[in-house]
């Protein structure tokens, strides 16, 4: 029988990209400098694999029974919406995000909520001591008899610990932190995520014990480590916030057991994580009176609406090429809509200095919020508040046409629960020909709908238009 070769090859440090000759830049992730030479060995040619015995007879699937995978209450509300129910026994989920947006927080507030319920949990840090730990449990008031802490580093540690305790739902802090005896690597790397992963996954299928893993990001936002941790494991979090934003949300990037277009809604505070089941507040502001510049959009975060504030200001720029400067809106979408108004309203701002933003930090990429954009830049240039209580919803083509979004019954009654009085959306393209140039009228849920075909109708339906700019003119 041939021995073993050991050959030369050259992997990515970030991602585990393989290549037969050094290069200065991966081929996989285009991480400059993550190249690095490794050796292989290679196993000779060997005899064909006889069959293997079997732990468990094949039957049909008919005759499986799915009672062992059914969601169980984390005690996180958001959390459970994001899954899709709760947690299931025997899963792997994989929660990633930035340095200090408070994953170890969430996690550690999921355990002591699923102790408090009477399963007995494991946490598991290798990021920090236990004495650490405790304190943060003191402070968010995580301590429950059956919640166990461990702060070790080696994966045998880990898998006794397991043994021993014997828990339903386990917390790694985190996976990279991680190390496997006998793996070549350091931790973090490649080969060493690769073998712990797939040592964990195979624990919670043996023994339907849930695994909740913490992984770390790279710098554009990626989960670190090779791509096959995506594919190891059955959930892929990504929890999300500003640094100068309580506000936190949680998506699915992969669910086996659940929807991936559901999103969790998080307060981070010096008391621990909140969960906020209604966070319009935060991204609207309530004014006393009619403000200039001012619009409310209601965009679809997965299944749920979210009322954001829309902001515009416009001023004479003194320098030759005007500023244009976003904050939670696109830059391009911006351009667009400053071309359309121009082109199909008559609002010329090519020499004026135009801002814009939300409230709250929320971060608007749904196109429905077009409208809304528009009529706050309409407001601002015009100096002229819209009425009192509307929402705008539409996204705008570049011919000047306002085209229907998807989920507008969710859109307009969430609006009415909220005290709305008036919306403006897009006319259905069956009867956009014959909407009259005021729009047309009618009623959801005691609030005022008006159809609109284009944004020159939604504007001039707003008092909006060039008609509003002259009768100020005169006024003054």
């Amino acid at each position: 029988m041939a021995g073993s070769k050991t050959r030369s090859t050259y992997r990515c440090g970030e991602c585990g990209w393989s290549t037969a000759r050094w290069v200065g830049r991966c081929g996989e992730c285009q991480a400059w400098g993550s190249v690095s030479e490794v050796a292989v060995t290679s196993a000779g040619p060997s005899r064909r694999t006889s069959a293997a015995p079997v732990t468990q007879a094949a039957v049909p699937i008919g005759q499986v029974s799915a009672e062992r995978a059914v969601h169980h209450r984390s005690g996180v509300p958001e959390l459970d919406r994001v899954l899709g129910g709760g947690l299931v026994p025997g899963a792997a989920v994989l929660l990633a995000g930035e340095p200090g947006v408070g994953k170890s927080t969430l996690l550690l507030e999921v355990a002591a909520r699923t102790a408090a319920a009477h399963q007995r949990t494991l946490y598991v840090t290798g990021e920090e001591s236990a004495a650490q730990v405790r304190l943060r449990a003191d402070r968010t008031g995580g301590i429950h008899d059956q919640l166990y802490l461990a702060a070790e580093t080696d994966l045998g540690a880990v898998l006794t610990h397991i043994e021993q305790v014997r828990p339903t739902t386990v917390v790694i802090d985190s996976v990279q932190t991680i190390s496997a005896s006998g793996v070549d690597g350091v931790p973090g790397g490649v080969t060493q995520v690769k073998e712990v992963a797939q040592a964990l996954v195979r624990m919670a299928k043996s023994r339907d014990i849930t695994v909740v893993m913490i992984g770390h990001v790279t710098k554009d936002g990626t989960i670190a480590g090779p791509r096959v941790l995506e594919h190891l494991v059955d959930v892929v979090l990504h929890f999300e916030g500003e640094r100068n934003s309580r506000f936190r949300m949680l998506r699915a990037v992969k669910n086996r057991f659940g929807p991936v277009d559901e999103v969790g809604c998080f307060d981070l505070g010096p008391d621990g994580i909140r969960t906020v089941e209604d966070p319009t507040g935060i991204f609207v502001e309530r004014h006393h009176g009619r403000v200039p510049g001012t619009c409310v959009a209601v965009s679809m975060e997965g299944r749920r609406p979210l009322l954001a504030e829309v902001q515009g200001l416009v001023t004479l720029s003194p320098a030759e090429r005007p500023r244009r400067t976003t904050s939670g809106i696109d830059g391009s979408r911006l351009a667009m809509v400053l071309a359309v108004l121009q082109q199909h309203c008559g609002i010329r701002l090519h020499q004026h200095d135009v801002f814009a933003s939300t409230v709250g930090g929320a971060r608007l990429s749904d196109p429905g919020a077009d409208l809304a954009l528009a009529v706050a830049l309409a407001s601002a240039h015009f100096v002229s508040a819209p009425p009192a209580g509307v929402v705008a919803l539409g996204e705008i083509g570049l011919s000047g046409e306002l085209r229907r979004v998807r989920d507008l019954p969710q859109r307009l009654a969430e609006a009415a629960r909220l005290g709305f009085a008036l919306a403006v959306v897009p006319a259905d393209p069956g009867t956009a020909q014959g909407v009259r140039r005021t729009g047309s009228e009618r009623t959801v849920d005691g609030m005022r709908v008006i159809e609109v075909p284009d944004v020159g109708t939604a504007l001039r339906a707003l008092h909006l238009d060039q008609r509003t700019k002259h009768a100020l003119e005169v006024v003054e």
